[in-house]
């Protein structure tokens, strides 16, 4: 049986000698693929139509590339709009003022963050989680941020004194109010990202606070899974 396009094959060669791809005959004749396989599998191109075929097959996956990127990138963009649409959306059913859902928030930070023996404080290299820490340990306790002491703890380039001065800035912690800089040996020689500030460690001093959330986290983390253990032997025995 006759191939409906057969009268396009010589045409079809003809291209493919002067050094198109299949690609560009299929779209330009509108032949199926695998028909333009079979013909030009014995059409021998030269070394310069190879290394264009292959210059061009290479421009235009980087331009597929680029697409993608900006595709997957503005898809990104979109996923963490709706994330952070959600978050507000929580967030106004939160009463933020109330005194036990502030506690409990504190104690869950603390409980993954915080320091469990000897006193009461934690260390971290976000400013926003030691802003927290410092701004709920003062609404719910009425606790004395002067009674706060710092101490830094550096990569080997870092500079003391802007770091001292970065911290007690993002903190408002008075700068006499950092007792120490203690440097990391093991990083001589390695450049630090300019956005790393180093760990900031903050010590409240009062060790009943540390035992108060420390017992609350706990036992809430126990309430919650033992609900859920219920809830999972109640199905079990359906």
């Amino acid at each position: 049986m006759k191939s409906r396009w057969a009268e396009l094959k010589s045409q079809a060669i003809v291209l493919r000698k002067k050094g198109a791809s299949i690609r560009d005959i299929e779209i330009q004749l509108g032949i199926p693929r695998s028909t333009l396989s079979g013909w030009l599998r014995d059409v021998k191109l030269s070394d310069e139509q190879k290394s264009i075929l292959l210059q061009r097959w290479n421009k235009a996956l980087t331009v597929a590339r680029e697409r993608a990127r900006l595709w997957h990138n503005s898809q990104k963009a979109e996923r963490l709009k709706i994330a952070e649409q959600e978050a507000s959306t929580t967030l106004l059913q939160v009463e933020t003022d109330n005194r036990h859902i502030l506690e409990l928030a504190l104690a869950m930070l603390y409980l993954g963050e915080g320091f469990k023996t000897q006193h009461t404080g934690m260390g971290n290299s976000d400013p926003r989680i030691l802003k927290f820490f410092i701004a709920a340990l003062v609404k719910v306790y009425n606790f004395d941020v002067n009674k706060i002491r710092c101490e830094l703890h550096l990569r080997a380039d870092q500079d003391s004194r802007s770091s001292i001065k970065y911290w007690s800035r993002e903190l408002k912690i008075p700068s006499k109010n950092f007792t120490g800089v203690v440097f990391d040996k093991r990083t001589l020689g390695r450049a630090t990202y300019p956005t790393y500030k180093g760990v900031c460690v903050v010590r409240c001093g009062n060790i009943a606070f540390q035992r108060r959330l420390v017992y609350l986290s706990r036992q809430f983390c126990d309430i919650i899974t033992s609900e859920r253990t219920v809830s999972s032997v109640g199905r079990a025995s359906d």
